[in-house]
């Protein structure tokens, strides 16, 4: 009888701690067009999870911009690519922001995770590949 409460202990105790360090959705974004998205708030550190496909390979394009949306300035260029694929970047900052999106012949899908500072800790930029 012991035994089986202290393995339900564990695995209550491993259950929470999995729990917690799990990111969270915050608000995901997708569209075939340009445009500024609808406001998202989020405490640092967080992910920008993006998707691009399209159907014109030499013709696509996808530019997204970091803006403050409390005073609507460009906070920096998040990502520009040519090419079909997808990636993820992180943040250390949090705060109120936006998204300029900027799409030529593409589909894109973007993804704004809450992350823990353990998770961050753990990511690894992978470097940039151009494809001919």
């Amino acid at each position: 009888m012991k035994k089986s409460i202290r393995w339900l202990a564990l695995a209550a105790l491993l259950t929470v701690s999995l729990l917690a360090s799990a990111s969270q959705l915050v608000r995901t974004f997708d569209g075939d067009d340009s445009r500024t998205t609808a406001e998202f708030r989020v405490d640092g550190p967080w992910l920008l999870d993006w998707r691009l496909n399209g159907d014109y390979d030499a013709l696509i394009a996808l530019d997204i911009a970091l803006i403050d949306a409390a005073t609507g300035r460009h906070v920096g260029r998040v990502l520009h690519t040519k090419y079909k694929g997808n990636g993820v970047k992180l943040f250390h900052d949090g705060g109120r922001y936006q998204l300029r999106v900027s799409s030529t012949l593409a589909r894109w899908s973007i993804k704004i995770e809450q992350i823990t500072a353990e998770e961050a800790e753990l990511y690894t930029p992978r470097k940039e590949q151009q494809t001919p």
